[in-house]
């Protein structure tokens, strides 16, 4: 019964606009791509069987917020992953529904977990795995590199270094 509550509490979350990062999420009177539908019902064969778990850093590379497992183990080490709010090591095991926090690049994503994986799938199945409430990134306009010097304009001046310092906050009183 309370795992009937848990699928269909999921299944509500799936609201529009919530699934991939474009807005484009796939609803239920919306079909799937066949070739996306294949691989998902593989993916899921490939998946934990009922009652098994998966490891927090194993989840988050399967489904590609993590570039390679040891990363996603060093996250959760390093503090950088919390599971329903609490900071998790990386034999965490992630159950369907909960809310996984990852900070990254000066980044947060905000995913809750849809479906259960081991296997590293392509993008377009790794999005029918959770849910994306993370908030949009930045501009790249508001993330400009500070004090870069234009290619050929020599060797900077005292002056020069020390508004470079300045702007880096490394200036001295």
């Amino acid at each position: 019964m309370a795992s009937e509550d848990a699928d269909e509490t999921v299944g509500r979350a799936t609201g529009e606009g919530t699934g991939a990062p474009g807005g484009t999420s796939p609803s239920a009177d919306q079909p799937l791509d066949p070739k996306i539908a294949a691989a998902v019902a593989a993916a899921e064969a490939a998946g934990p069987a009922n009652g098994e778990t998966v490891r927090i850093d194993s989840w988050i590379w399967a489904v590609r917020l993590i570039k390679t497992r040891s990363l996603g183990a060093a996250a959760c080490r390093g503090g950088h992953v919390h599971v329903n709010g609490e900071r998790v090591k990386p034999a965490y095991s992630v159950r369907i529904g909960d809310e996984v926090r990852l900070r990254q690049e000066g980044r947060e994503r905000v995913v809750i977990v849809k479906r259960l994986i081991r296997k590293r799938v392509g993008a377009p199945v790794a999005v029918q795995c959770y849910i994306d409430n993370s908030p949009p990134p930045p501009p790249r306009e508001a993330v400009a590199p500070v004090g870069l010097r234009d290619r050929g304009t020599g060797r900077p001046t005292k002056r020069d270094r020390r508004e470079l310092e300045r702007l880096r906050g490394l200036d001295r009183p």
